[in-house]
């Protein structure tokens, strides 16, 4: 019962493991009994494993060879079991390697460390993303999901590929939803404005079904749908129309105003929009106190979020309060 348990366990072992144990053991039994039936030439038993395993590799130094027609036989019988599983062995382990990156650059090897970042569809504004992100957080890895790539689109170490669709269950296990800290959801480019936001929100619902204490943050392209992705229990709406408008109009309005503000969003310039805890010295200070105070550290403050509400640019006389954050840029 113990020896079929024993090939039950056996068998259940990955196939490369199988032949590296079966080539070894193989090795070592011919190189124990070289060693006894030759103990002139193979002095020790290191001398018979040594010449079992160049003669099995077929590259036969010749350095130490077998003088007797016993030692013959067992170099004989070495050289037909042996070099086939020796050379299975390296034919499986290529293999092996090889399936492994074609699984990984097509989209079909499971992800699976923990507090990664998923991405949900490829488009440049996800190119930009990762860009700017593997230069000032090179340690964060990040899960691509999409469904319309064939291969993984970016040669960056830190990014995973997992072809699929987001709202499937088994695509969203193999990136390991349950593990990751945070989700960005980008519009699906190949939709309509309304079917993508549809799109959106029902895979926001199924990452959040999965892991619900995920960070979540979606990419809305209509204003009706920015309710349904809240409720749907988006963390953070991005709404890129809106954001694009604003842009437009201020441009018509200040020809010219567009580039500075790409240059102030552009990370890469050395500006850094950040959301920051009130220090301690500053609760109860005016806004205008508070510039003052964070100018010395060459911080600008552009306004105070409360809650829901945001306060850009207050009155100068508007107190802080401990549980607001500091909208700033900082260098």
């Amino acid at each position: 019962m113990k020896s079929w348990n024993l090939l039950i366990s056996y068998l259940r072992l990955p196939v490369l493991i199988r032949i590296l144990l079966v080539g070894s053991t193989m090795i070592l039994l011919f190189g124990t009994v070289i060693h006894f039936v030759e103990p002139k030439t193979f002095h020790n038993l290191f001398d018979g494993i040594w010449w079992a395993i160049v003669t099995a590799a077929t590259i036969g130094y010749g350095d130490i060879v077998p003088e007797t027609t016993a030692g013959k036989v067992v170099a004989i019988l070495l050289i037909l079991l042996g070099t086939g599983f020796v050379s299975t062995y390296f034919v499986t382990l290529s293999a092996s390697a090889v399936a492994k990156e074609n699984a990984f650059v097509h989209g079909h090897l499971p992800y699976a460390k923990k507090g990664h970042t998923i991405i949900i569809g490829w488009n440049e504004r996800v190119r930009e993303v990762l860009n700017q992100f593997t230069k000032l957080a090179p340690s964060t890895q990040y899960v691509i999901i999409d469904a319309t790539l064939n291969e993984l689109p970016v040669s960056m170490k830190n990014v995973h590929f997992v072809k699929g669709n987001a709202t499937y269950d088994a695509v969203l296990h193999k990136a390991n939803v349950a593990g990751a800290k945070t989700v960005l959801i980008t519009a699906d480019q190949h939709k309509n404005e309304t079917e993508a936001d549809m799109n959106s929100i029902l895979t926001l619902l199924a990452i959040k079904g999965l892991n619900p204490h995920i960070y979540a943050i979606i990419e809305i392209l209509t204003a009706q749908q920015v309710n349904n992705a809240k409720r749907a229990g988006a963390d953070e709406v991005i709404q890129t129309n809106l954001l694009s408008s604003f842009t437009m109009i201020n441009s018509i309005q200040s020809p010219g105003i567009s580039q500075t503000i790409e240059e102030l969003l552009h990370q890469q310039k050395g500006s850094n929009l950040q959301l920051i805890d009130v220090p301690d010295e500053m609760v109860g200070n005016t806004f205008s106190q508070s510039i003052q105070v964070l100018l010395r550290e060459q911080i600008l403050l552009i306004g105070i979020i409360r809650g829901e509400a945001s306060y850009m640019n207050p009155s100068p006389h508007f107190i802080i309060e401990k549980s607001d954050r500091l909208f700033v840029l900082k260098p």
